[in-house]
């Protein structure tokens, strides 16, 4: 069975509070990637609570966003059509994905990737992913995937290069 995983394309990453003209710039990409996917189409959505500056995240990176029920939080308007099965994540990897794929009852057998953030959130979910289907294929497009700069984007890139991710 393959999979396209579609990684935090909320308001708060493309043009609300860590918003960027990089990831504003992968959305109609991303749009006809989940368009045209012949497969099954999973979104993350980073979710944080109110006390979100309190917790150890939110010490390091001291900018409220994805704030649950915010306009923020929400899967960005060009993509909600198609947002049918969110899967809502507390940090940069979600550690029920391998579960949710598994109840599907049919081999995981690729996994596609895209979305924001390259450097962060994208990485530790192809981590994840790659470690609990090691004979999947794992594949990241990074035309529709943005980084927090553009050289994170390329050295996040290379990383899952080396642990046996392609990248198309």
């Amino acid at each position: 069975m393959k999979f396209l995983i579609v990684v935090d394309m909320q308001v708060d990453f493309i043009s609300g509070s860590l918003g960027s003209e990089l990831a504003t710039a992968i959305v109609p990409f991303v749009v006809e990637k989940v368009k045209g996917f012949d497969g099954r189409v999973i979104f993350t959505r980073e979710t944080h609570g109110a006390d979100y500056m309190k917790t150890q995240e939110g010490r390091k990176l001291p900018v409220e966003h994805c704030i649950k029920d915010t306009h923020g939080w929400q899967i960005c308007e060009e993509l909600l059509p198609y947002a049918k099965e969110i899967v809502d994540k507390i940090t940069f990897g979600s550690t029920g994905l391998p579960r949710i794929l598994s109840s599907y009852g049919e081999e995981v057998t690729e996994i596609e990737l895209c979305g924001l953030c390259t450097d962060i959130c994208v990485i530790s979910n192809a981590m994840i992913l790659k470690s609990a289907f090691p004979e999947a294929r794992v594949l990241i497009d990074s035309s529709c995937c943005a980084g927090v700069t553009e050289q994170s984007h390329k050295t996040a890139l290379e990383a899952m290069r080396a642990v046996q991710i392609e990248v198309i």
